[in-house]
């Protein structure tokens, strides 16, 4: 499943917004060490089921081209 790292920003929900209106299952994480932990720096980010780490920018485009087939 896909994790979405919330600190419950204004980026934060416009980000979540945009998962749900594709109707993308994501977890919400919220733990501010487990995202320093992973060296996240910014938040929101995005970690795909690949293991894949998205920063705002780029999880916007991910979305935008996500397509559920």
């Amino acid at each position: 499943m896909i994790k979405f790292y919330s600190t419950d920003c204004p980026r934060c929900h416009v980000l979540q917004k945009k998962l749900d209106s594709k109707n993308i299952k994501y977890e919400i994480h919220t733990d501010r060490q487990e995202m320093i932990d992973l060296g996240l720096v910014n938040a929101p980010a995005l970690m795909l089921e690949n293991g894949q780490l998205l920063d705002f920018g780029a999880a916007i485009q991910w979305i935008g081209g996500y397509n559920a087939n």
